[in-house]
């Protein structure tokens, strides 16, 4: 099975594209805490260099297990030119939506990197979607014309379908998005109010213990309501 490599960063790189970025994102589905994306930089001068050691696995996130995670997690931290990471809460999605707290996340990663960076990132490379509304990563518009144009000339985004299986930033962005969601799950989870949910353990997605304390003791201000009202109709129906 083939792994993340550094192919359509290389292409870009060879473009003139300079700050690549790689973005994914983690707990769009989860009954309870924040939706979270991360964005990682891979330094062009350096990319023939890295030497991953044989400890370190930078693939899809969910392929991991969690002490591979926070290996990778410290290295690509220790090694990225920049990365960001995007928090945006329960409250909000409740407020918002999904979709758009997702997209969201992903400018608030990215202004996040650039502010490590102290430089502008110039492309984007995501897992499946496009995120609207960057400051100077513009995604395709359709024009009168029939091809695609952009306002600027030049495309800025790429949305690569499982990315984090196959690009190197965006599998390490997936990778930092992981750990620090689990993290602040299980730090939310320990709480005296909140250990009856098992967030140290499910991180606030729907396991049956999780479903059953919802039942019990209804619900906190970490869960998002759609999400918890559309599994009780569910039940109901059922």
């Amino acid at each position: 099975m083939k792994s993340p490599n550094f192919s359509y960063e290389r292409k870009l790189w060879k473009r003139g594209f300079k700050l690549v970025t790689g973005a994914d994102e983690v707990g769009r589905g989860c009954f309870a805490g924040p939706v979270v994306a991360a964005c990682v930089v891979f330094n062009k001068a350096q990319y023939t260099k890295y030497n991953i050691p044989n400890t370190i696995n930078i693939d899809d996130s969910k392929k991991l297990t969690p002490k591979q995670r926070e290996n990778s997690d410290k290295w690509i931290r220790e090694n990225a030119e920049t990365f960001g990471i995007g928090e945006v809460s329960a409250a909000t999605i409740n407020r918002i939506g999904m979709g758009k707290a997702t997209k969201m996340a992903f400018r608030k990663a990215v202004a996040d990197a650039n502010r490590r960076a102290k430089s502008r990132i110039d492309y984007l490379l995501i897992d499946a979607f496009y995120i609207p509304y960057i400051r100077g990563i513009p995604i395709r518009r359709k024009t009168a014309r029939k091809n695609h144009k952009l306002r600027d000339g030049r495309a800025r985004q790429r949305a690569v379908i499982n990315g984090d299986e196959k690009v190197m930033s965006v599998a390490a962005a997936s990778i930092v998005a992981k750990v620090y969601r689990d993290s602040l799950m299980q730090k939310i989870g320990k709480r005296k109010r909140y250990k009856k949910y098992d967030w140290v353990n499910n991180k606030g997605y729907a396991t049956k213990k999780h479903q059953g304390a919802i039942l019990k003791h209804g619900i906190t201000g970490y869960h998002r309501k759609q999400f918890v009202d559309t599994f009780l109709r569910n039940r109901k129906s059922g």
